[in-house]
């Protein structure tokens, strides 16, 4: 009971007094991750998929991927006299890493398959159930393990940068953000182990604090576009099927991604989508040319089929309906969620 305590304004939780949480937990499935030892490097195997996913990335909430440095306005070609930075090219257009959405994607695709997590804070270790403990044998591995890799595992996907189309950025001034709270009696918890994984809700606009009042950033605004290219080895049907569904391929499940900081005030949504596929349909080309036939491309009509086809995989073979169900309802885009008002 909160009516005979002071409120404090700065605090989200899940108290009828107080602002909804900007985030929500999806469960862990109740079967034990199925361990299995990943398929080699050494080759390309004819009973499964190879080939390179070209994306076009949108951005719907303005973004923002720190690089940890704070430089003089003056250096970047901006009037502001301090500012927090992106990475930026040598043609003054925004990137934003392939470790970033590495991380992202793989998050949701732990999620939604019966995975262990990648990675946890030592604080928290008692607290986690045993068997969503990452990976730590590389011949006994996770479905999200198994493609995205593992403690000596390079894993089946590589993840390119993603370049902007448009020159320059744009500038936004970020709330100073409080680090989470998982205290033990919080909605962090469910009978003394974490409820599940963390994610933020997409919302119709990011906060932005003005001048006056926020942390100056550089930032991909609202419609800005990414490019890149996402390459992929030996995965089968339902493994690159999941991959589709995380990238909001599914029209029954459309969600988005959330990239970058400033999430609990609604930054970093962007949507994606699929231009083409080149997919490897004669392996011996693969070894034997340099340049593969363009009959390898996948487009318009025969891209959605495609598409489509593995996405049905995924769902007989590998997602977790419930969780998919559960992750659906807080990263589902478009949305006419607000974001949160007051301290964060």
């Amino acid at each position: 009971m909160t009516g005979n305590r002071p409120q404090r304004p700065n605090r989200v939780d899940s108290s009828p007094e107080r602002a909804p949480k900007p985030y929500e937990f999806v469960s862990f499935p109740k079967e034990r991750p199925n361990l299995q030892r990943p398929v080699g490097h050494d080759k390309y195997l004819s009973d499964r998929l190879h080939g390179t996913l070209y994306l076009t990335v949108k951005v719907q909430t303005s973004l923002h991927v720190s690089t940890g440095v704070v430089v003089m306005g003056s250096d970047i070609g901006s009037r502001i006299p301090l500012i927090k930075t992106m990475v930026q090219g040598v043609d003054q257009k925004l990137s934003i890493q392939g470790s970033s959405l590495k991380g992202c994607i793989r998050s949701v695709y732990e999620a939604i398959t019966n995975s262990t997590l990648a990675v946890i804070t030592s604080k928290y270790k008692s607290q986690i159930p045993t068997e969503r403990l990452p990976c730590r044998n590389k011949e006994q591995l996770c479905p999200a393990s198994r493609v995205f890799g593992a403690l000596d595992w390079q894993g089946l996907l590589d993840f390119n940068d993603a370049k902007c189309e448009t020159m320059g950025f744009a500038t936004g001034f970020m709330p100073s953000l409080y680090r989470p709270r998982p205290e033990p009696d919080s909605a962090y918890f469910l009978r003394g182990k974490v409820a599940g994984r963390k994610f933020y809700y997409h919302t119709v606009r990011a906060i932005d604090k003005g001048q006056n009042a926020g942390i100056p950033v550089q930032q991909a605004a609202r419609e800005y576009t990414f490019t890149t290219v996402l390459h992929f080895k030996n995965l089968l049907p339902e493994e690159l099927g999941t991959l589709l569904i995380v990238l909001g391929q599914d029209s029954k499940h459309p969600i988005a991604l959330k990239v970058g900081g400033g999430k609990p005030i609604g930054m970093g949504t962007m949507t994606v989508t699929v231009e083409k596929i080149l997919q490897v349909q004669n392996l011996q080309q693969r070894y034997s040319a340099y340049n593969l036939n363009e009959s390898n491309e996948v487009t318009g009509e025969k891209l959605q089929q495609f598409i489509q086809k593995n996405i049905q995989a995924a769902h007989s073979r590998l997602i977790q309906k419930p969780q998919l169900e559960e992750l659906t309802a807080v990263l589902r885009y478009p949305t006419d969620r607000e974001p949160p008002s007051g301290m964060y």
